[in-house]
């Protein structure tokens, strides 16, 4: 069995080939990776960063990827503003989406992580604070986190995925990959 933690750069695809359009020069798991027969086990967004897991194991695939078995997502989300514990405690009892219900998350402000520079840049604006979150969510929706930040008046401006279970990005570049 193979297993790969790979944190995901901003702009690259979450699989290996790109299934765009033709002229389409993204970048994809591909650039980074030159290890055959693993996969995404769920994916991350194009625009979001940090840990993805890679493995060849199909059962292992399916318990962190499949809501039933509720595998902790843990995220940095930097958001546009300055949430309170109001705003917070609606993310703690779950917001309503167009798809549902979120289930109820852990939430938490923190400070600044020091990580990477991100090319390109997050746009910042002089007249609005920035703020940092911790996430942590146990479903997978489509861009449920962003869909959650949005819900309550703060627009993610930065994601970055910290931890799936017990593994992190911890020790891995930007880019970079390990196996376990």
């Amino acid at each position: 069995m193979t297993t790969i933690l790979f944190n995901k750069p901003f702009d690259v695809l979450s699989q290996f080939t790109d299934e765009g359009t033709k002229d389409s020069a993204r970048r994809t798991l591909s650039d980074f990776i030159d290890v055959k027969h693993v996969y995404a086990a769920g994916r991350l967004d194009r625009d979001s960063e940090g840990l993805l897991v890679l493995t060849d194991d199909g059962q292992l695939q399916a318990r962190i990827a499949h809501p039933k078995y509720k595998t902790a997502k843990t995220y940095w989300v930097q958001v546009e503003g300055a949430p309170t514990d109001r705003d917070i405690a609606a993310l703690r009892t779950g917001v309503t989406l167009k798809d549902g219900k979120t289930a109820p998350a852990e939430v938490e402000l923190m400070e600044e992580p020091k990580v990477w520079a991100r090319t390109p840049p997050v746009r910042y604006r002089k007249s609005v604070p920035d703020s940092w979150l911790k996430i942590t969510i146990r479903e997978g929706r489509n861009r449920q986190v962003r869909r959650m930040t949005a819900a309550i008046g703060f627009p993610t401006l930065r994601l970055i995925r910290y931890s799936i279970g017990d593994w992190t990005i911890d020790g891995i570049n930007n880019g970079a990959w390990r196996k376990t």
